[in-house]
């Protein structure tokens, strides 16, 4: 017959919990705390780190930092819609593909509006 595991927490021998507090549920919110610093600075370095290969170091340092209420808001929203359907994940997938189309319909008209000023400025002198 196979033996069943215990459900209790493990103990380091002397019959305590290695874990901080007897209470589960304040372990539950520790973890939760400390989790969720880990991964905020994680992003925070990850953000810095992606934009510095785009930008200078002090820009890209500010442009993380200064993000507003409402952007943290919005950003926070999408993640969550993205999270809980594959419908929420492609609503925001699809959103991200058209602002990145968007952002290069963008460049590409602006470099062809300084080829245009280029081409004019040659042909008056």
């Amino acid at each position: 017959m196979a033996r069943r595991k215990s459900t209790r927490a493990k103990t380091d021998g002397s019959g305590e919990s290695r874990l901080p507090s007897p209470d589960p549920v304040t372990n539950l919110v520790i973890a939760d705390i400390v989790l969720r610093g880990a991964g905020s600075l994680l992003r925070q370095r990850l953000e810095k780190g992606l934009l510095t290969g785009q930008l200078e170091s002090d820009k890209a340092k500010r442009l993380v930092e200064s993000r507003g209420m409402v952007s943290t808001l919005a950003l926070w929203g999408a993640s969550r819609l993205a999270t809980r359907s594959p419908a929420g994940l492609a609503v925001v997938a699809g959103g991200l593909a058209a602002k990145v189309l968007y952002d290069r319909g963008k460049r590409i008209e602006a470099k062809r509006r300084a080829k245009r000023a280029a081409k004019a400025d040659t042909n008056e002198s």
